[in-house]
């Protein structure tokens, strides 16, 4: 049997209420993401429900694509996300494995691909 356990993140930011600086959709801490690392992505609303997971070679300009695309799965819910958790994985077999298994795993709203538990 494969044990698998959801890692811890790397990186937190959260919502600001007021932002006095630059944000997309209330975060002000983009610069605080890697812009060249891969890994995998949580977008959290403000009860601490799991909302979308996603992973990405180059995880901050992915992230931010979320909340500029008018194709991505989150857009008519991007309000919603008040928590951002992103862990660093560079493998992209392991980021394959932990991103379908923290969609599983903690029923994440708005993935729809990857989905066993429906």
């Amino acid at each position: 049997m494969i044990n698998i356990t959801i890692p811890t993140p790397d990186v937190s930011i959260a919502k600001q209420d007021n932002p006095q600086l630059s944000h997309i959709y209330g975060f002000t801490d983009f610069h605080l993401i890697p812009r060249d690392m891969g890994g995998i992505f949580m977008f959290y609303n403000d009860n601490e429900e799991l909302l979308f997971v996603g992973k990405a070679r180059k995880l901050r300009p992915r992230i931010k694509k979320h909340f500029e695309d008018s194709v991505s799965v989150i857009k008519n819910n991007r309000d919603e996300v008040t928590k951002i958790d992103v862990c660093l994985i560079e493998d992209p077999v392991h980021r394959e494995i932990y991103e379908t298994y923290i969609i599983n795993e903690l029923k994440a709203k708005y993935n729809v691909d990857k989905v066993l538990f429906r």
